[in-house]
């Protein structure tokens, strides 16, 4: 009997709320922007980031040069594929190919903006998709020379796509991917 009115007792004065909390993510600590030359014997070259690696992709599919640039720090990763030496029938199905693949994003996607790449000193050309909204790729992009090479690449992340608490990290590495293409060059 104490007991039961000393609880009572106790839990009456207590006019405390318990009131759920907002899920929080972690603050983001972003690496200085500093760069190196991929330049090894593959048909192409370019700069990327010191806190990215460049693996070749395991893939069963996967094809001489094709490239993941892993992001690790942020769970991401840039895919990189390269074709040679194609028809015209082949260049246009895989710019074709391009165009799809980013726009089947709209599902999802709160705006895809298109811009073209074009640097005629370098013969890189191409076109450069930004994805905004919840999708799984925020990136897109390919070059070419328009006879001789092909490259796509695609970023993902290994997380479900929210876009607003990603954002941060996407915008950071997209300036690692317009150095990138800024850098690009065909060697041959």
């Amino acid at each position: 009997m104490l007991f039961l009115l000393t609880l009572l007792v106790s839990s009456c004065g207590n006019d405390h709320v318990s009131t759920p909390k907002p899920k929080g993510y972690s603050r983001l600590y972003f690496p200085e922007k500093r760069y190196r030359l991929y330049d090894a014997e593959a048909p192409y070259s370019f700069e990327y980031p010191v806190y990215a690696s460049l693996s070749n992709d395991q893939d069963k599919n996967a094809k001489k040069w094709w490239k993941n640039m892993n992001f690790t720090q942020f769970n991401g990763v840039l895919h990189l594929t390269y074709y040679e030496n194609f028809s015209a029938k082949d260049y246009n199905e895989m710019t074709e190919n391009a165009r799809v693949l980013a726009m089947k994003h709209t599902i999802k996607a709160d705006l895809i903006d298109q811009k073209r790449i074009n640097y005629p000193d370098k013969k890189v050309y191409g076109i450069y998709y930004s994805i905004e909204g919840n999708t799984a790729s925020s990136v897109q992009f390919f070059l070419t020379d328009s006879l001789h090479h092909y490259l796509r690449g695609a970023l993902y992340f290994n997380e479900r796509p929210q876009y607003d608490s990603i954002q941060p990290v996407i915008n950071f590495i997209k300036q690692d991917i317009d150095k990138m293409i800024a850098t690009f060059k065909w060697k041959k």
